[in-house]
């Protein structure tokens, strides 16, 4: 395999951290726009069941994710005079961050499972059953959320969720297979990972806070058990949002 190595253009090489900064900054003007659409076709889409919520988390991780995406078409690719043969194969693994990267996927996959669960179910029947069943099993006092998370929104964080994950996946073996140096393969790879970072972790921590009012009020065994679960969870995606943010807003290689 034949690398190309060429100086980057100053001018460029601005544009890929004013674009992470254009993306955050429109996901901040375009979200509370996007959590005014109502995306349901049920009455009770209101800010009690979250919907508003999950637009804004939404719009705000596509924005996210769009930003740092412009960001590495703008970036200046080596174009001549230094070449140099290399015959391991590229692998994107060997480019992004090994445990930020696990921690994500483990991420991604509970809020699969937990979201998926409550779009499947998503009728106008489920959500009345569901409500009395978590009412009743609160001793009878109506929790903050009554509903369980994803059965109105679920579609659109999966919808979103898989977007981001084909878009981003798309842009890691592109750049994986990219002319340059392994330092500047694994600067981009890490700027899409933190991306869908975002786009990951604010959707989880929304599930989170949407359920954690439901477990404080009711002492069953069944939220207990998810307590145990979904609260470390939500701590991970606290922390791998904050180095997300920090990795998209700061870029790796401004830092050396």
């Amino acid at each position: 395999m034949l690398d190309t190595e060429r100086p980057a253009s100053r001018l460029r090489a601005r544009a890929d951290r004013y674009a992470r900064w254009a993306g955050l900054a429109m996901g901040v003007v375009a979200a509370p726009l996007w959590a005014t659409v109502d995306v349901t076709n049920y009455p009770l889409s209101s800010f009690d069941a979250g919907v508003p919520l999950a637009s804004f988390v939404t719009a705000f991780g596509l924005c996210a994710v769009g930003g740092v995406l412009l960001g590495d078409a703008l970036t200046p690719r080596p174009r001549e005079a230094v070449r140099t043969a290399s015959l391991t194969p590229r692998r994107v693994r060997d480019h992004v961050p090994p445990r930020i990267t696990l921690a994500l996927l483990l991420q991604a996959a509970f809020l699969v499972v937990l979201v998926g669960i409550g779009a499947a179910t998503s009728s106008l029947d489920a959500i009345y059953r569901v409500s009395v069943a978590i009412t009743d099993g609160c001793d009878g006092t109506e929790p903050p959320v009554s509903l369980w998370p994803g059965i109105l929104f679920g579609r659109q964080i999966l919808g979103s969720l898989a977007l981001g994950t084909v878009a981003c996946a798309w842009a890691l073996r592109r750049v994986a297979h990219r002319a340059g140096d392994d330092q500047q393969r694994r600067d981009r790879s890490w700027a899409i990972t933190a991306a869908w970072g975002v786009l990951v972790s604010t959707q989880l921590l929304l599930v989170v806070l949407m359920t954690a009012p439901w477990l404080a009020h009711c002492a069953s065994t069944v939220g207990t058990v998810i307590a145990v679960v979904i609260y470390p969870l939500g701590l991970l995606a606290l922390c791998t949002l904050a180095w997300s943010l920090f990795a998209v807003v700061v870029p790796r290689a401004a830092r050396r």
